[in-house]
């Protein structure tokens, strides 16, 4: 191995443990008692590991707020992936008057910070009478994403159209070309962007914040930071619930890796 090669493995492997270190740390003190943590030192391996930490999780109703978390998550992740897709493929193949307007219109949306909607979300949530209710965590992001319409147009427009007129000369209609021709040659960017949609979902801590109260419909989020007030900053409690709520996300990465690397392949390619 040359030093140049050395040099950059060197600097890898440092970024990486940068990088996971405060995870690593953030899973012992999960397995730390709430005394060792409060007179040992924060790199102290837990002696002995305890599970108490995520014992109190369940007394402090965090298993509701992770069941109501993955079921805002699958929703909205099923309706974006859905309304996407129809959206990307009128963009993208179908010829209609203001198409590419309406497109640009939609995507300069981006531009907005989400903050800004938040108070006009809120007010027509209260107006429906949905405040503190499941639907008002879940509407406003049921009909599809910018982001996601325009990874789905470049991507359908790169698709060949012979494929597609095929389909026409055999009598398929929009939807049978959808579903049979542009959805089995669009799985590596459906991947990718589920994972982004869960991702950003699962870990949306704003919107559930302001729309909700109470424990009903607390997301993972919401509990975790409610950890740090309700039971006076007790860290090993909070690194438990942290560790709770990354686990199921790096479940699904590395089901799904050679998916997303095969993506970034495609269009860095295209």
């Amino acid at each position: 191995m040359t030093s140049r090669n050395a040099l950059v493995y060197g600097c890898l492997v440092a970024g990486a443990v940068i990088t996971l270190a405060p995870f690593g740390l953030g899973l012992l003190t999960s397995f730390t008692s709430a005394q060792q943590f409060a007179t040992g030192t924060p790199l102290s391996l837990p002696n002995p590991p305890t599970l108490a930490n995520y014992d109190a999780l369940g007394d402090a109703g965090f298993g509701r707020a992770l069941a109501v978390t993955a079921l805002m998550t699958a929703i909205i992740t099923l309706s974006q992936l859905v309304f996407s897709v129809l959206a990307g493929y009128a963009f993208a193949r179908l010829d209609f008057r203001g198409r590419d307007a309406l497109f640009w219109v939609y995507i300069a949306t981006l531009m907005v910070p989400a903050t800004v909607t938040v108070v006009p979300l809120y007010l027509m949530m209260a107006e429906l009478g949905l405040r503190n209710t499941f639907w008002a965590l879940v509407l406003p992001f049921l009909f599809g994403s910018p982001y996601a319409i325009f990874l789905l147009r470049e991507y359908f427009r790169a698709i060949p159209a012979d494929l597609v007129n095929a389909a026409r000369l055999d009598g398929a209609n929009t939807l049978d070309v959808i579903v049979h021709v542009i959805l089995p040659a669009s799985k590596p960017i459906l991947v990718t962007l589920t994972l982004i949609t869960v991702v950003s979902q699962w870990n949306s801590f704003m919107w559930p914040l302001v729309i909700t109260s109470g424990g009903t419909w607390r997301v993972l989020t919401v509990a975790t930071a409610g950890l740090q007030t309700q039971y006076n900053a007790q860290w090993t409690l909070v690194m438990a619930a942290t560790t709770v709520a990354i686990v199921p996300l790096l479940v699904l990465f590395l089901a799904f890796q050679r998916h997303i690397v095969r993506s970034i392949v495609v269009t860095g390619l295209k």
